[in-house]
């Protein structure tokens, strides 16, 4: 029988089997008004939390006899509210994702433990205080999703940033609110939307990405909603469109941003009350379809511009998604090249090659305007050109980086847009894009003259006449 702990200490769990572990760990965290108690096994964990009051538990997730998956689960059976931080060597994606869906509080990377514990400890107090002062119902045991093995995942990044990001992937993947994935072109907004739905309840059934920049304004709707036999040039027979066939599924509406008007009110009626018709159709259909979209625009700037629906965007805007740059979590791309690398030459039956330290210095040193997609395309070209089975980083085609006329065009726009009245812009426009292409690459003069196809003098003095 749990007998109740009388002392107002609070009570904090370390599980883990190295005890060399545990004795830095309980140095590391020791403070006058917390209580450590330890073990190195999941078995041992349960004893203790069963017959002592224990508001936080530290554990790994590889332990003995049962791993830290399951101990969250058994000990979260009886106690709902108790909070578990796991920590891992290295957690992978499906770690991470997994953990979170468990009901872990938080996944620490081991290496990282130094710097993070004590923070991710303080956190967790603030939030159990938080629950007690405001006298919360115990909640019932998360549910897995049925399958928690989930799908293969190709998301790969073991950044602080991206860990994050496969957190709320986690959690939000056990609800049906709808989801927007923001970030640049290439960064992965489609694999994400794909691990949303191998990690929900509905991954048996039907993921549909559609891409709704690549589509004709004029068939776009029909792409979605279908059509009825008859209703414009071309529709020789009945039709069911992308939210019929992936009803109990998830739709994926990647470059949501492009999607014209007219089509943006249907998509509302349909997140309001789930109907919709066919094009040229009056019958009312229902689907029961989970809807991920994603963009790389700034939707917020769009609805100010009136190129976008307000109401659909806070309807779409349920829980966003922000993907970080690739060159905001240059320690990853060390990981995503091997992968690359490995993929590549499995596909085309080649022999196995190696990244040089140099090779990876210089993939890390670039800034990716291209993102994964840039690297990948990027290591394709060396395995292609490679001459051997190292690539040094002489071997690394890293493209000179191009400003697209549609960002050129974008900018110039809104630099447009905040120009004062009386200004000449023939003077004005040279001296404001040279400051912000600076600006907009943290000062880096090589890359903004790169991209602006001049010198870093002649930039240095557009910028500053």
């Amino acid at each position: 029988m749990r007998q109740k702990d009388q002392s107002t200490e609070r009570t904090l769990l370390l599980v883990d089997p190295d005890h060399d572990y545990l004795d830095w760990a309980s140095k590391h965290l020791e403070a006058p008004d917390v209580r450590i108690l330890r073990c190195d096994n999941a078995q041992n964990a349960l004893k203790v939390c069963e017959r002592t009051t224990v508001e936080l538990v530290i554990a790994d997730i590889v332990l003995e006899p049962f791993d830290g998956l399951e101990l969250i689960t058994k000990l979260r059976a009886t106690q709902p509210d108790l909070l578990i931080i796991l920590t891992a060597g290295f957690p992978g994606t499906a770690q991470i994702i997994k953990a979170t869906q468990h009901g872990a509080h938080d996944i620490l990377r081991k290496e990282s433990l130094t710097f993070e514990l004590r923070t991710a400890v303080e956190t967790a107090w603030q939030t159990i205080e938080s629950r007690r002062s405001a006298n919360q119902q115990k909640r019932s045991t998360p549910q897995q999703s049925s399958g928690s093995s989930g799908g293969q995942l190709k998301v790969i990044g073991a950044s602080r940033a991206f860990q994050d990001v496969f957190k709320l992937v986690g959690r939000v993947a056990r609800t049906d609110a709808p989801v927007l994935v923001t970030g640049e072109s290439g960064t992965g907004k489609e694999l994400v939307a794909t691990a949303i739905h191998d990690y929900s309840p509905r991954q048996k059934n039907t993921f549909v990405p559609i891409n709704c920049g690549a589509i004709p304004d004029n068939l776009l709707e029909s792409e979605l909603f279908g059509h009825e036999k008859g209703s414009f040039t071309g529709a020789a027979a009945r039709r069911a469109g992308r939210f019929e066939q992936c009803d109990n599924g998830t739709l994926f509406l990647d470059e949501i941003g492009d999607m014209p008007l007219p089509v943006q009110v249907k998509l509302l009626r349909v997140l309001q009350d789930g109907s919709f018709s066919r094009v040229g159709g009056n019958e009312a259909l229902t689907s029961d379809v989970r809807i991920v979209a994603a963009t790389n625009k700034d939707l917020a700037e769009e609805v100010a511009q009136g190129r976008f629906r307000e109401d659909l965007y806070y309807r779409l805007n349920v829980v966003e998604l922000k993907l970080p740059p690739l060159r905001e979590r240059s320690e990853d791309i060390p990981l995503l090249a091997e992968f690359f690398l490995h993929k590549i030459t499995r596909k085309n039956g080649m022999a196995r090659i190696r990244l040089s330290g140099e090779a990876i210095s210089a993939l890390q040193e670039h800034r990716w305007p291209g993102n994964v997609r840039e690297l990948e395309n990027t290591i394709a070209r060396s395995c292609a050109l490679a001459s051997s089975d190292v690539l040094l980083a002489e071997d690394i085609p890293i493209a000179t980086p191009i400003l697209r006329s549609k960002e050129l065009e974008e900018t110039l726009n809104k630099l447009i847009a905040i120009a004062p009245g009386d200004t000449n812009l023939l003077q004005w426009l040279p001296q404001r894009l040279a400051q912000q292409v600076l600006e907009q690459n943290d000062g880096d003069k090589q890359r903004a003259a790169q991209l602006l196809n001049t010198t870093t003098e002649e930039l240095t003095h557009s910028a500053n006449p």
